[in-house]
């Protein structure tokens, strides 16, 4: 099956470079080790009780950003050895070729997302709404990774250099962690900045797996109004990557 062959592939180029997956987990595992500390010092009281608890969907995000970076750096490599090129002549399907390269992606993600959830565990962070929780928040988690991967992909086949791709990955990734509820609550936003922040579509997806952790039960009103969101962009970016990736066979 060519998505499974387009997987593989790309796994081996993981394991060669094991460092792409290292520093894509080690910014955020730094973020909730020491930015938790000192920022709960001044939050104490303003997000019912452990940061940790209340930080850690935003963390998971950043994670899927970053892994979603090493994504598009990855295409890059494949262009330079021409095997890029090889896989486009032959005949496989451009979709097998796009679905092997985003669920790669995303299984690295989870990898990383275990890692940052087994080191969260010993702070007790936990889901509070259980089994059913979790696989909501696993779900979720899967169209968030399957969205950004599709954005870094798309950038990879758009940019012409891995210098202008980094330089659009961090303009659009800080300003999305940033002016979302990843790092405060809601409550603490005012005018301008709170309707930038409730447009911000990663805002609900963060705001929907907090309140999945913390609360004992599963909203299932929000779930599906976050699910649908995230749904639909996916569709859009992969209908629009795999546009662009058929006219990289003619070009």
């Amino acid at each position: 099956m060519a998505i499974g062959t387009i997987f593989k592939r790309n796994i081996k180029w993981r394991i060669q470079n094991l460092i792409t997956i290292i520093m894509s987990i080690l910014q955020p595992i730094l973020w909730l080790l020491f930015y938790t500390k000192a920022a709960e010092m001044t939050m104490k009281g303003e997000t019912g009780g452990n940061y940790i608890e209340f930080i850690l969907p935003g963390i998971l995000i950043l994670v899927i950003f970053s892994s979603s970076g090493s994504s598009g750096i990855s295409n890059y490599i494949t262009k330079k050895n021409g095997s890029f090129y090889r896989i486009l002549i032959s005949p496989v399907k451009r979709s097998d070729i796009l679905l092997g390269h985003l669920f790669e992606t995303i299984s690295v993600s989870f990898l990383e997302i275990g890692i940052l959830v087994l080191i969260s565990s010993f702070f007790s962070s936990y889901v509070n709404s259980g089994i059913k929780g979790i696989i909501v928040i696993i779900i979720l988690l899967f169209l968030t990774a399957f969205l950004t991967a599709g954005i870094s992909y798309f950038l990879s086949l758009s940019l012409p250099n891995e210098d202008a791709f980094f330089t659009v990955i961090n303009t659009l990734v800080l300003p999305i962690f940033f002016v979302s509820t990843a790092l405060f609550p809601l409550k603490n936003m005012t005018g301008n900045f709170r309707v930038m922040v409730l447009l911000n579509p990663f805002t609900h997806m963060i705001e929907s797996i907090r309140n999945i952790m913390l609360n004992e039960y599963v909203c299932w009103k929000e779930v599906i109004f976050t699910g649908g969101i995230f749904f639909i962009l996916c569709c859009i970016i992969f209908l629009i990557t795999l546009n662009k990736l058929k006219g990289a066979q003619k070009t």
